[in-house]
């Protein structure tokens, strides 16, 4: 039986997301690293694909945008290889200033990425293509960003992908906030693509600066999942698990997961 795999990561409060394709791709969402079980700061989600799981090289992988917590496992990035890149239109020279402003533990991981967006500006081969759905075991994916943003919040620069197979629906999110889902909302196209999803990955971690009601009412969910920890005065969980049709997961502090049946 034909089936795909999605894990999404504790990385505390970042991202990172993995999905095996029916054929044995490999895409990984978003680079976020540690994890609240025990307190370990050192998980790395590239490493455990690599050394735990015998996964030698990505298809694709998409950085939704370059905040440090969706990028902080990127000094791992080149172990496994990564086929096909996709980044977010974020200027190059806001994430210069990123680098100047990063404290200096943190000043590789925004070089480290300058370096690989110049190394993936080649054309993708057809057979890596993955517009193509026969590329990826039939999978389809979509994605959807916008430029008309302040260069003052990189959050709505973030990239949404929707895959869809056998009838199923994922929505992630990245950190976008209610000025770029406004935009993303005047299309059509985005509109239809994240319609009545099965899964939703709250935008901006389930904070109350993504929480967008007319969205998630289009989404319609069965299953949200929120990445922030347990307290939180930004959280929106309340408001998902009133939008939500079946659960709100959310990860606590303490490593376990806290879930809402609405």
């Amino acid at each position: 039986m034909e089936k795909v795999t999605v894990v999404f990561w504790d990385v505390q409060h970042g991202n990172a997301v993995y999905i095996k394709t029916p054929n044995n791709r490999h895409i990984v969402i978003d680079l976020g690293m540690g994890a609240y079980r025990d307190n370990n700061l050192e998980f790395s989600p590239l490493l455990h694909l690599k050394n735990k799981w015998n996964i030698n090289q990505l298809d694709y992988v998409i950085i939704t945008h370059p905040h440090l917590d969706h990028i902080d496992d990127i000094l791992n990035f080149e172990k496994l290889s990564p086929k096909v890149l996709r980044k977010s239109q974020v200027p190059k020279e806001i994430v210069e200033n990123l680098l100047r402003e990063a404290k200096d533990e943190d000043k590789p991981k925004f070089e480290k990425y300058l370096v690989i967006i110049e190394n993936y500006k080649h054309p993708v081969s057809p057979e890596n293509d993955p517009s193509n759905p026969e590329n990826y075991g039939g999978i389809v994916i979509k994605n959807f960003d916008t430029s008309e943003c302040s260069p003052s919040n990189i959050n709505n620069y973030s990239i949404v992908t929707v895959l869809s197979f056998a009838g199923k629906k994922i929505v992630f999110t990245g950190d976008n906030e209610s000025y770029s889902l406004n935009k993303l909302f005047e299309k059509a196209d985005f509109r239809e693509a994240v319609r009545n999803a099965d899964i939703l990955l709250a935008p901006h971690h389930g904070r109350k600066s993504g929480f967008h009601s007319d969205f998630v009412d289009l989404v319609n969910p069965r299953l949200t999942v929120i990445s922030d920890g347990r307290f939180c005065d930004s959280s929106a969980s309340s408001r998902y698990s009133k939008k939500s049709r079946g659960m709100v997961v959310k990860r606590r502090s303490d490593g376990k997961r806290e879930k809402g049946i609405v």
